[in-house]
């Protein structure tokens, strides 16, 4: 029951930010980290709402589901306009360590030069590295962030 965080300065609106983590065109550009491309199968951004996305790793043997994926499943939990959205995901693998049920929160907070965006991740998986989820997530905001400022 492990608790990530990463957290990214970003020269945009709140606004801006929260229309990036809400829409499905957005999430399939900058969420997939280093390394890997997104495919979102199912994108419904409200309360409630599913979310289904494929993570395809450029090297064999990084994915989770398969050898080069990772299929992720959740639901959005709660979402506050320019402020925050909650998330849960289900981990599907065969091996138990990469399997399970994760909350990520995504809180945004207004700065006079932009956004802070701060993610947490609740229940990390055990067989996710500490190390290299926090790269992942840090990668995920560059990429972010470089899509909107």
């Amino acid at each position: 029951m492990r608790t990530d965080h990463a957290e990214r300065h970003i020269a945009a609106s709140p606004k801006v930010v929260y229309c990036a983590l809400t829409d499905r065109d957005m999430i399939q550009n900058w969420l997939p980290p280093q390394g890997a491309r997104g495919q979102v199968d199912l994108f419904e951004p409200w309360p409630g709402g599913r979310f289904v996305m494929t993570l395809i790793f450029d090297q064999a043997g990084s994915g989770k589901t398969s050898d080069d994926t990772d299929a992720v499943a959740g639901e959005f939990l709660e979402l506050v306009p320019d402020r925050l959205v909650r998330q849960r995901f289900t981990f599907q693998s065969d091996d138990p360590a990469f399997a399970g049920v994760m909350v990520m929160s995504w809180a945004i907070t207004p700065m006079q030069t932009g956004t802070t965006l701060t993610v947490t991740a609740e229940n990390v998986p055990a067989g996710i590295g500490a190390e290299d989820h926090r790269a992942a997530m840090a990668s995920s905001l560059e990429n972010l962030a470089r899509l909107v400022e």
